[in-house]
């Protein structure tokens, strides 16, 4: 009897693992809300992403959890506030030892995880990093492999959209050596890697899941794309198809389109090995666009107010599209709230995994979403980047650029560009969104000073 007890819950196991999902994470870096197809961008072409979401859901409403790009990313690992894990802006902090991560979990169920593209969230090297000795690579050296990645091929920080090892497409100055950008598995590849780096990084995500499916088993695999980010440089034949438009535009723009192909390229892979029916590929950016007045940053925020680095609209709503057939009705559109820490809770309701219970989770499953549920958020979304807060609950948002010196409150149901400040109008609210802000911001400060971790544990920091 003990013997078909056992072999009846393997089986019931087997069973669960079958029906577990593939899961692709893809994102772009600076791209804005008003550049993509679906969202009405008129400019520039991005033919798959427009596919993906005829086939899949846009979120209206999707929110990266930092206006800058270091922070946002790891909050797609965690489920949790970047002020949580120490990272608190580009280049700062690095993602924690103890953090509980999405590969390290979906790992214990036998998933394939990989990563691929720009990483951020620490050094690849503990006695080098680009970004020079300010970076103490010693200190902050935090790899894919090291956050649970089975296998990576990343860069540390945003490399050239096009020939990234051409030294006049280099990135910053300082101790940024051209020779040391992509690192597979902790060794520096030191071959010029050339053309769209898009493609560069593709091309080592597909066998990645290639294999994955040969040898039968589910994959979690992150594709984190450098475009647009400078330096945004635009491939000759990309850039022909915008030959009508200033050479700034023009760069910017066959960045964009040539992510997007790799993107077609992606959904092509999983339908030739019959997978794409059990894979859900999720897309965004990591923040909104780079703000515009130099010649490169041409990207749009769409209607809202601000761009990367505040946290008014402009800055933090991102283009999003998810992607599971069978699973969310084709061609759907959702108003619901949504934010990158919903990631982690949501792919392990899918998976049937208790969220971690002994550290706070900012993020919620998304799951009902999925399933046609458009109702209010049951959580409201705190924000915090440099001296702005943020506090969003349903449609009020409330806000502050100088530490609290001022707030002011918006209703993003009737004002999503955020032009008419009702603060005056609702105290009351003002006031109890403030505190309830202010009991988050404390309990995020515990998270940082190491509180969810065993007390073996140090939470490190720079």
């Amino acid at each position: 009897m003990r013997l078909l007890t056992i072999f009846y819950l393997a089986c019931l196991h087997l069973a669960a693992a079958a029906e577990r999902p593939n899961v692709v994470l893809l994102m772009a870096d600076d791209l804005g809300w008003g550049d993509v197809g679906f969202n009405g961008g008129k400019i520039i072409e991005t033919p798959s992403l427009d596919a993906m979401a005829e086939s899949g859901m846009v979120f209206e409403r999707f929110y990266s959890a930092a206006p800058v790009c270091s922070p946002t990313r790891g909050s797609c690992l965690t489920g949790r506030h970047p002020f949580r894990y120490g990272v608190y802006f580009a280049n700062k902090g690095h993602l924690r030892a103890p953090e509980i991560t999405l590969p390290e979990l979906l790992g214990k169920l036998g998933y394939a995880t990989g990563h691929f593209g720009k990483w951020h969230l620490g050094t690849l090297s503990a006695e080098f990093s680009g970004k020079g000795k300010g970076r103490a690579p010693e200190k902050n050296h935090m790899t894919p492999g090291m956050a649970g990645f089975d296998q990576w091929f990343s860069t540390e920080y945003s490399v050239a959209t096009w020939d990234p090892y051409d030294p006049k497409n280099k990135h910053g100055g300082g101790e940024y050596d051209t020779r040391r950008l992509f690192w597979h598995n902790g060794e520096n590849v030191t071959e010029p890697q050339k053309g769209d780096s898009a493609r560069i990084v593709m091309d080592r995500a597909v066998p990645f899941i290639e294999k994955a499916v040969k040898a039968e088993k589910p994959f979690f695999t992150v594709i984190w794309f450098h475009a647009p980010h400078s330096p945004v440089v635009g491939g000759p034949e990309y850039r022909k198809r915008y030959a009508e438009h200033p050479v700034p535009n023009q760069h910017y723009y066959a960045c964009v389109t040539a992510m997007d192909e790799q993107i077609g390229r992606l959904r092509k892979t999983l339908r030739d090995l019959g997978v794409a029916d059990n894979t859900l590929v999720t897309f965004c950016s990591d923040n909104g666009p780079a703000r515009q007045g130099d010649a490169e940053h041409v990207g749009s925020p769409g209607p809202f107010r601000g761009f990367k680095t505040t946290l008014w609209e402009g800055g933090v709503r991102v283009p999003a599209v998810i992607e599971w057939p069978g699973k969310i009705e084709a061609g759907s559109r959702t108003k619901s709230t949504a934010v990158t820490s919903d990631y982690l809770p949501t792919l392990l309701d899918i998976v049937d995994l208790p969220v971690p219970e002994d550290r706070p989770i900012d993020g919620i499953s998304l799951l009902s979403v999925f399933e046609g549920n458009d109702a209010p958020r049951s959580e409201p979304i705190g924000f915090q980047s440099s001296r702005q807060r943020v506090w969003m609950d349903g449609d009020l948002k409330l806000i502050t650029t100088n530490d609290g010196k001022k707030w002011e409150l918006y209703d993003l149901g009737k004002d999503p560009s955020e032009k008419t400040d009702i603060a005056a109008e609702h105290p009351e609210k003002v006031k109890a969104m403030t505190e309830a802000l202010d009991d988050w911001r404390a309990s995020c400060k515990h998270s940082d000073q190491g509180g969810d971790y065993p007390k073996a544990e140090k939470a490190g920091g720079e």
